[in-house]
Formats: structure tokens, C-alpha cells, sequence
């Protein structure tokens, strides 16, 4: 019998008698669903995992399981530090749309005009690329591989290389790391590639016409309005010893792997936590209102969660009704979901909800997997997205307490 379904008899139970069902079928409903995903844990040597259900902009349940630190049998919480990988973009894009509220920038202005160098793609150097293009993976700059991955990585200290001098050489001719390869022959605006770089420089711009640094400006007006007390960019931000440590799963072996940083870090350096990021979730959700208040113009985070790829302006690579984005966010799963996944080594997050924003689901794990393996972390999800519906159906038939 599916573990869903399961939970959903007990609900029913819970429902239709709820003075005598209401404490034994919470028991019985948790028991079976921690059941099912410690099982696949086991099964696939995931060592650690942290998730959070939210059912109507409220976080219903949260949990953790496994370890934070395998050797030490340190527990993994809701609580555990994690750096959460590209999910990251989505806090760099609400930090763009504040600057756009500010009158910093403009989505749609010529990126030169805000950098102290100037980008030009070789293949068509009479073409504009804007902050649209950046969020939206549009720009025509692209990620050299294995450059990125074997270049940009730092371990067990903060990058040392500004970030800004990382660009310049990146992207300007002369540049250390300068390669025609850096761009794409498309047309910004009319191919979509995803690209960490391009992320990177969208953050690198917001510091230059804000006049500060990215993880101070989110920390001002996203993470200390959302009391989100254990998030930041940097190791010296958070607390290191409520970090978890990473692994990846190798044939059947695990190995750790050593804390890092990365270069390019608007593109995936925030650490935080399940509970934490629950937070920042249901802003978003909730068109920047957080317990009543309204942190971000509604227009804001409205113009930030709308699809951008219409009838009239979709990239030629792309089918809408496939996938859709928004500024710095994608819709997920045959476009069924939206928001942002993370995947970095020892990394592997989900930030999903369904299109109505009713029932999300924020998911952490320690741990790699193989490339053949990744769906059994979308089992995972599964399991719980079905729980939060089963949650929201049984909240729906509650009866009126007032």
C-alpha cells in the first residue's frame, strides 16, 4: 500500500471522529511517514535530511532526519545549517527586485550601464543584454565547463577572488579567464541556458548600484525582517558548528567532503536552514507579506513569480507549457511546480510548490548521489507534497471552531 494513501485513511479517521482519533492518528501518520523515508534513506545512503511542509502560506510540519555529522552521530534538524546551492538565485532575484523598487536599476536597461567594464558577446556585439536576460537564463553568457566546477570552487575558507574581478576577466577581452566559449551565438532573449555565471554578475550589479555588499543588503531587507536568524552567505555569518557536514555517495561508499565557497557566490552561497528558508518561502508565496506584514511591494514579488515566457516572447529553445520562468525561479516537474532546486557536491535542495501556492515543500539533503540515482530524491518529495495535500484536505474538513 502507497505510504500516501496510508496517511490518507488516517486522516479520514481523524476527520470523521476527531475528539477520539485526534492523538493516536498524528502518532500513526508520523510513524508511517517517517518510516518510509528513513527506509529510502537507508536504501540509498543518504545520510542526512532536513524537510518542511507548507499548506496555505503556513509551515504545518517540519522534521529532520539522519545525520548532520555521520562520525559524531550529530542529529539532523530543521535547525541544521546547509548551504542550499542554486535555490540561492531565488534570494538574489528578491534582492534585484528591491533594488528595482529603490529605482536602482531597471529590468530592462543595457547591463553596461550599471559595470565598470563593458560585456559584449563576440557573436553579437550590437545586442543589449539586460537584467531580464540574466534572471530569466536568456543573456547569451554561458558557464564554460569544467572551467566552472574545477576553478571556482574554494575549500574550507571563503573565496579569496572578488567577485567583480572574476567577471571582468571572465567576460572582457584580456581577461585571464577570457574565451570566445563564455558566450553563446544566440541573440539575448531568444535561448534560454542556464547559467551560474550569469547569476553571479545580476548579484555583482545589485552591490554596484546599491553600494553594498550582497549578503549585508539581503541581510537589511530580506533575512532580519523574515527573522531568519541562522541564514547568511558566508562562513563567518553563520554558525559553523551547527553546519552539517557534506557527503557524496560513491558506488556504495560515502565520503565527506570538505565545507566550501564559490567564486561566482550570487549564484548559490547562502547557508541557512529548513526552517529558515521555510520562511523566506512563504514570503514569496504570499506576494511579500510575511504574519501580516508586508515586507515587499506586492508588485515586487508579483512581477518576480511571473511567468516571463509568453506567446509573444519565448525563447526559441523552449516550449511554455514545459517550462516557464520567472526572475530567477522555474517552474519544475513537467511545469507542475514552481520555484528552484539546488544540486552542489554534497548539496541536493528543493523549493517547490504547486501552481496554486497551497502546498509546498522545502527538502535538504548531506548527501550526493549519483546522476542515475537523483529521482530517488524526488521520491522523497513526492512522499511529502502528498502529505501536505492530505494535510490541506483534512484542514478543509475540520470542523469550525468558531
Amino acid at each position: 500500500m502507497k505510504v500516501w494513501f496510508q496517511i490518507a485513511v488516517f486522516f479520514i479517521l481523524l476527520s470523521s471522529n476527531q475528539c477520539c482519533a485526534q492523538i493516536a492518528s498524528q502518532h500513526v501518520v508520523q510513524h508511517i511517514l517517517d518510516s518510509s523515508i528513513i527506509k529510502k534513506m537507508n536504501e540509498n545512503c543518504i545520510v542526512g535530511l532536513g524537510a518542511s511542509v507548507i499548506v496555505d502560506k503556513k509551515q504545518v510540519w517540519h522534521q529532520g532526519y539522519g545525520f548532520a555529522g555521520r562520525t559524531d552521530k550529530i542529529a539532523f534538524t530543521p535547525s541544521t545549517v546547509m548551504n542550499i546551492a542554486s535555490i540561492s538565485k531565488t534570494i538574489t532575484g528578491v534582492c534585484l527586485m528591491k533594488a528595482v523598487e529603490q529605482n536602482k536599476v531597471s529590468l530592462d536597461t543595457d547591463i553596461n550601464n550599471y559595470l565598470p567594464f563593458r560585456i559584449i558577446n563576440p557573436y553579437f556585439p550590437d545586442e543589449k543584454i539586460t537584467l531580464r536576460n540574466l534572471a530569466t537564463h536568456t543573456s547569451g553568457l554561458a558557464d564554460r565547463y569544467p572551467f566552472y566546477t574545477d576553478s571556482l570552487y574554494t575549500y574550507a575558507q571563503d573565496a579569496r577572488e572578488p567577485l567583480g574581478d572574476f567577471l571582468k576577466d571572465y567576460f572582457v577581452p584580456g581577461g585571464k579567464h577570457y574565451s570566445k566559449d563564455n558566450f553563446l551565438n544566440h541573440k539575448p532573449g531568444t535561448y534560454r541556458d542556464y547559467s551560474n555565471i550569469g547569476a553571479g554578475l545580476a548579484g555583482y550589479i545589485v552591490e554596484r548600484q546599491t553600494g553594498m555588499k550582497l549578503n549585508l543588503y539581503s541581510r537589511k531587507y530580506i533575512f532580519k525582517p523574515l527573522g531568519m536568524k541562522h541564514t547568511g552567505w558566508f562562513f563567518s555569518e553563520v554558525n559553523l558548528k551547527t553546519h552539517t557536514k557534506l557527503y557524496s555517495k560513491e558506488e556504495n561508499l560515502i565520503k565527506e567532503i570538505p565545507l566550501y565557497s564559490v567564486v561566482t557566490y550570487p549564484d548559490g552561497g547562502v547557508r541557512t536552514t529548513v526552517d529558515d528558508l521555510s520562511r523566506f518561502f512563504i514570503f514569496l508565496l504570499n506576494d511579500g507579506k510575511y504574519k501580516g506584514k508586508q515586507i515587499f511591494k506586492k508588485e515586487s514579488i508579483q512581477e518576480m513569480m511571473r511567468f516571463q515566457f509568453t506567446k509573444d516572447h519565448t525563447p526559441g529553445n523552449v516550449n511554455p507549457d514545459k517550462l516557464n520562468s520567472g526572475l530567477f525561479w522555474a517552474t519544475k516537474m513537467s511545469a507542475t511546480r514552481i520555484g528552484h532546486n539546488g544540486s552542489d557536491p554534497g548539496v541536493r535542495t528543493f523549493m517547490l510548490s504547486d501552481l496554486n501556492k497551497e502546498v509546498a515543500v522545502i527538502l535538504f539533503s548531506n548527501t550526493s548521489l549519483t546522476e542515475s540515482e537523483e529521482d530517488k530524491f524526488f521520491d522523497i518529495y513526492n512522499d511529502l507534497y502528498k502529505f501536505g495535500l492530505i494535510i490541506k484536505n483534512a484542514q478543509s474538513k475540520a470542523p469550525d471552531k468558531h
